[in-house]
């Protein structure tokens, strides 16, 4: 039988890691075979921050193709080519 770290979590006022979890249940006779790590999204979301668009230009060589200024919140904005039709000057985004 599979059970979720997060549904224990709801049930029991524990704040120690799914391992030990696991090792706690082995000793008081509920065998714990393995723990998995399930994701969503392939690869998670580590690394993806939200950014907010200064600036949208038509790219100068492609019909399809915006360029945007985005402030990632670190004092440095970046360019990045965009195809998405719907980006604007003021939106929110993942990076």
């Amino acid at each position: 039988m599979k059970i979720s770290y997060n549904w224990l979590k709801q049930f029991l006022d524990i704040d120690l890691e799914a391992e030990k979890v696991g090792e706690l249940l082995t000793d008081l006779g509920l065998e714990v075979e393995g723990i998995e790590t399930i994701e969503s999204i392939k690869g998670s979301l580590k690394g993806v921050v939200v950014g907010e668009v200064l600036t949208c230009e038509k790219h100068p060589n492609a019909d399809r193709l915006k360029v945007t200024t985005v402030d990632l919140g670190d004092g440095n904005p970046v360019q990045i080519v965009c195809g998405a039709p719907n980006v604007a000057k003021g939106q929110k985004v993942p990076v």
